[in-house]
């Protein structure tokens, strides 16, 4: 088949797709998402933006609109990885085309939809959506929308920037409508490590990953060539992740986590050099932690993560990280154009997983990840809100912190001390939702101070965030909290005020001062 440009309008690339069944199959978006009916649960590729479908959104969105102009309703289920490109979400979420969202989405026009009540939302662990959907919660996958790198001679398919739940809606999905992007270069074959040996109980079987530069599956991904229905050429980059370069506060956070580690590998509980695997989560403060590492006296360093952010290539290219392990990159427009263009360099460096794989439980807990993530905010017991605001209003979800909070060697929360320009504390005498309890949050950090939280009471561990971790505006107030808390007869052994703590704010504001 020759070069030519299909009449989509994308230049189709006989290199992208080399196999004679799947060259049979190429059409354009609008053609492919026509084969997606009213209700159909759709499963598509994405990670943090990285390997969203880059056609089917706007394709699917207008024929929303052209169903709805006739009269008729048309909504679908949307299943992911994690959150997808902001575009992607979107233009499905304007159209009120997503009935139930599920595992993880990170764009305001879905988030009011959800809060709304418009958009059925279900957030989960992302470690637990491969064996959920197996299970048979989410009820029938009828369509699977992935974005690969290229079709091989004997039909295998190549990932591209993120692996995710690919190889679960490859499986599991009724039809499959493949998406082969020309702008992923064909060097990312090979940077790809896709396990086929996980099972559902009584099944189950060790994974044996020991190390986070193992490999322990195959380049490529599997598809049953009777179930694609389409073939979509694209030629579009991923979406950036949005990051601002490091400010005082995440400097300072920053700096208060070397020290930590600096003090743990003198204490022995981590090895000088290379400390223990590092999982960061998304956004500016992990970003500016992990680029403050650059600094610090550590090198050999490792990652076991779910993203990779643009902090992760300055330290393999400056050699502090031997190898960084996850399930997608998570760059901003800078990040993309330096992987692209050292492309060479990151494939010896970097091992993209399915995501049961990046954020399994055993191997978490094997490996000793430290586990770093943020929140919105942290009650003085060390209990941890990571994903409503006012106890009701989702933001973005739990993603993986979960998997590696509770499973980690450490596991370390971070954040500003306040929100809003200073008008909102981070650390509140109670949490009005509870994503991360006391009993798996083991260190705090602020742009104020680290509480290391491991081995403390309830009182001593209140004292401790109070007095290191608060912005000190609101210290008195705090302090206040706890001081009548525990005068109370019945104060137990966590003390509250039930009626006081989740109207702090309130009582902040009645008082027109923060006591002191």
């Amino acid at each position: 088949m020759s070069n030519a440009v299909h009449h989509s309008g994308t230049a189709y690339d006989p290199s992208r797709i080399r196999h004679p069944h799947f060259q049979g199959l190429v059409t354009d978006a609008t053609s492919a998402v026509s084969r997606i009916a009213n209700g159909d649960t759709v499963a598509i590729s994405g990670f943090a933006s990285a390997g969203t479908p880059k056609a089917f959104a706007a394709a699917l969105a207008e024929r929303i609109r052209t169903v709805r102009a006739r009269g008729g309703n048309f909504s679908v289920n949307l299943l992911t990885g994690a959150s997808v490109a902001n575009e992607t979400e979107a233009a499905l979420a304007e159209v009120d085309g997503i009935a139930l969202r599920m595992p993880y989405q990170s764009e305001p026009t879905a988030r009011r939809a959800i809060n709304a009540g418009r958009m059925d939302y279900v957030d989960i662990h992302l470690s637990h959506v491969a064996q959920q959907v197996w299970e048979g919660y989410y009820g029938n996958v009828d369509v699977a929308v992935v974005e690969v790198a290229a079709i091989t001679d004997d039909g295998k398919l190549v990932p591209s920037m993120s692996v995710g739940n690919n190889k679960t809606w490859l499986e599991v999905a009724d039809k499959v409508i493949l998406e082969v992007n020309s702008w992923v270069p064909l060097g990312v074959e090979g940077m790809h490590d896709v396990y086929y040996g996980t099972a559902l109980p009584p099944d189950r079987r060790p994974i044996m990953l020991t190390r986070p530069d193992d490999r322990i599956g195959q380049f490529h991904l599997e598809v049953d060539p009777a179930k694609v229905i389409a073939v979509v050429p694209t030629s579009a980059k991923d979406s950036e992740s949005a990051l601002t370069a490091p400010d005082i506060v995440s400097e300072a956070i920053a700096g208060h986590v070397v020290e930590f580690f600096e003090h743990e590998v003198a204490r022995g509980r981590m090895p000088a050099g290379s400390l223990l695997p590092l999982q960061a989560g998304i956004g500016n403060v992990a970003n500016a932690v992990l680029a403050g590492l650059a600094a610090g006296p550590f090198s050999d360093l490792t990652c076991y993560s779910e993203v990779i952010q643009d902090s992760m290539l300055g330290l393999i290219r400056e050699g502090k990280v031997s190898h960084a392990s996850a399930t997608a990159l998570a760059l901003s427009r800078a990040g993309l154009e330096e992987l692209v263009d050292n492309f060479d360099l990151y494939r010896e460096h970097i091992t993209l997983r399915p995501q049961e794989i990046s954020n399994h439980p055993e191997i978490v807990r094997r490996l000793g990840i430290i586990g770093m993530n943020g929140m919105l905010e942290a009650d003085v017991y060390g209990n941890v809100n990571s994903t409503h605001v006012g106890g009701t209003r989702i933001m973005n979800g739990i993603g993986g912190s979960g998997d590696f909070t509770r499973n980690g060697y450490v596991s370390m929360f971070l954040s500003p001390s306040t929100a809003k320009n200073g008008s909102v504390s981070a650390i509140v005498p109670m949490v009005p939702h509870v994503d991360h309890t006391e009993h798996d949050v083991q260190v705090i950090v602020t742009e104020h101070g680290l509480a290391d939280l491991r081995g403390l009471s309830p009182r001593k561990r209140a004292r401790l965030i109070v007095g290191h971790c608060a912005d000190p505006a609101y210290r008195p107030l705090l302090h206040d909290y706890l001081d009548r808390a525990e005068a109370r007869p019945d104060a137990g052994n966590t003390p509250h005020i039930l009626e006081d703590a989740f109207s702090f704010h309130t009582r902040l504001a009645a008082t027109g001062s923060m006591l002191g």
